[in-house]
């Protein structure tokens, strides 16, 4: 179903977000529009709501299983106005955000359906989920020259490390809080703006009166920023990305600069979460 406006959605299907877990994705642009969305509804969202340009097509086996919000880029609400309406809309629902050209994966999620996942979450008390933003690229960007392919995607394999969040009103590091670095946002820091080269995310997270989504993807309640709980280590989620492959390769400032993403730490995505896993780009906790 089409609606013109995020107002219009709101006021016209509040039923719709009372059905959960809720994706959200946010299409910037006209890449891997299609592949985002299929790869969303195999995980077996209840609702997925598709932000995007009027423009941009969908088949029409797609359009019937999404609720599609039109805007325009000129007009365009910031990430986190967008994800703070939905959010007040839905009180009590689990809810996911991406972008296009992005695909969530969790621990088993090629035979567990993200519902089971966020059951066993929230049993342990748990009201957010980090998730790492794992960089995908092409592996030959001569071929593709916005750095997207999804058939012959790599991924680093190390390069990844964790700093303390400083906490500004004490001069302590935040309880249970890191921030996260790696892949292309470190390989190549001199094109990105230091505010955002983190690549932690809380992605997935249960909707409550009065939270609100911060502009570095953290929220106004800190619980919902740690990445364990107090007793032991949680679930952990990826999102396997092209985004900053896609920016690095649009951006005048680096494309001419960038003649590959490949380097002796390169691997083969493999579109499975065990490699994830393995590669300890997220955990399983005590979901066996």
């Amino acid at each position: 179903m089409a609606h013109q406006s995020l107002d219009m959605f709101l006021t016209r299907s509040k039923g719709v977000l009372a059905k959960g877990p809720i994706a959200i994705l946010l299409v910037e642009d006209d890449v891997e529009v299609w592949s985002t969305i299929e790869h969303h509804l195999s995980l077996g969202f209840e609702t997925i709501v598709v932000v995007m340009p009027e423009e941009f097509g969908l088949p029409d086996d797609l359009a019937a299983q999404v609720h599609r919000i039109t805007y325009h880029p000129s007009t365009m609400e910031k990430t986190q106005e967008v994800i703070d309406k939905l959010t007040r809309a839905a009180p009590d629902q689990w809810i996911y955000y991406c972008y296009n050209a992005e695909y969530l994966f969790y621990p088993f999620c090629e035979t567990r359906k993200v519902s089971e996942m966020l059951a066993f979450h929230e049993q342990e008390r748990r009201d957010g989920m980090l998730t790492y933003v794992v960089d995908l690229y092409a592996q030959d960007l001569s071929h593709c020259h916005n750095a997207v392919s999804v058939d012959h995607a790599h991924l680093d394999r190390t390069g990844y490390y964790a700093l303390a969040r400083p906490d500004p009103v004490t001069t302590y590091p935040k309880e249970r809080q890191l921030d996260f670095f790696g892949g292309l946002k470190w390989r190549f820091e001199e094109h990105i703006p230091e505010k955002s080269r983190k690549i932690d995310r809380i992605s997935l997270f249960k909707a409550k009166p009065g939270l609100q989504l911060r502009d570095d993807y953290t929220f106004n309640d800190e619980e919902y920023n740690t990445y364990a709980c107090p007793w032991h280590n949680n679930l952990t989620a990826a999102i396997c990305s092209f985004r900053t492959a896609k920016a690095l390769k649009n951006n005048p400032g680096s494309s001419a600069e960038i003649k590959t993403f490949r380097w002796h730490n390169s691997a083969p995505f493999e579109w499975q979460s065990r490699q994830l896993m393995d590669l300890g780009l997220m955990e399983p906790g005590q979901w066996f």
